[in-house]
């Protein structure tokens, strides 16, 4: 069964992070580049693609829909040098990254898995395979097979969470990379077996549209 956890019309199954936070989200049916200025979007009123307002610096947002094993197939675009990224469990992030052109791979190159972030500095993540960017006011798509955290009767944790596979743009880019715990900028509390999806909205503009996620869970 796949859920569309965004519906085309508005943000309604969609949360701010933050306790009482107002959010800049908005739906809206095209973004694109800005001709005067590429580092931000124009936009065209309609329905089928959200975005995090005319700033780009807002806050995430999360779905009240709460997930653990699953497929992800979710599509984004920026403009020129911007960054967002999609965190499963609102834990572990697949950064989401201007990064037409570059060579020099990172966890913080798009479609990196980032790194923890542990005594004030980094620590962990995986850059991508190869670098299948295309360039800013282009969408592109991922599609992520997640496994979850396994914890047992004590809620002790068993297992690690990990990307089984990542697809960017129809290569496969990672493959097996286990999570230790939360990377860097993470929603705050312990590993759980289920919790929301979340979209970073304060690094710059962002949209997103087609987000369709299919349980996996051990049934």
């Amino acid at each position: 069964m796949k859920i569309q956890l965004f519906n085309g019309k508005n943000l309604d199954d969609w949360l701010p992070r933050g306790e009482h936070s107002q959010h800049q989200w908005d739906v809206v049916g095209h973004v694109g580049l800005d001709a005067q200025n590429p580092k931000q979007f124009t936009i065209e009123t309609g329905e089928g693609v959200f975005y995090n307002g005319s700033t780009g610096r807002t806050v995430d947002l999360y779905t009240e829909y709460q997930h653990g094993d699953c497929e992800l197939h979710i599509e984004f675009v920026v403009p020129q040098g911007s960054n967002s990224g999609v965190y499963f469990m609102t834990k572990y992030e697949i950064q989401v990254l201007d990064s037409w052109g570059e060579t020099d791979l990172k966890f913080e190159t798009c479609g990196g898995v980032y790194a923890r972030w542990i005594n004030e500095q980094s620590v962990g993540g995986a850059p991508p395979r190869i670098n299948m960017s295309k360039p800013p006011g282009e969408w592109q798509t991922y599609d992520i097979v997640f496994k979850a955290p396994r914890f047992d009767q004590a809620g002790s944790k068993t297992d690690n969470a990990k990307f089984v596979k990542v697809i960017w743009n129809g290569e496969v880019v990672h493959e097996n990379v286990e999570i230790d715990g939360p990377t860097r900028a993470a929603m705050p509390g312990e590993e759980t077996a289920k919790a929301p999806l979340m979209l970073q909205g304060d690094h710059g503009p962002v949209a997103y549209r087609n987000v369709i996620l299919r349980p996996l869970d051990d049934k």
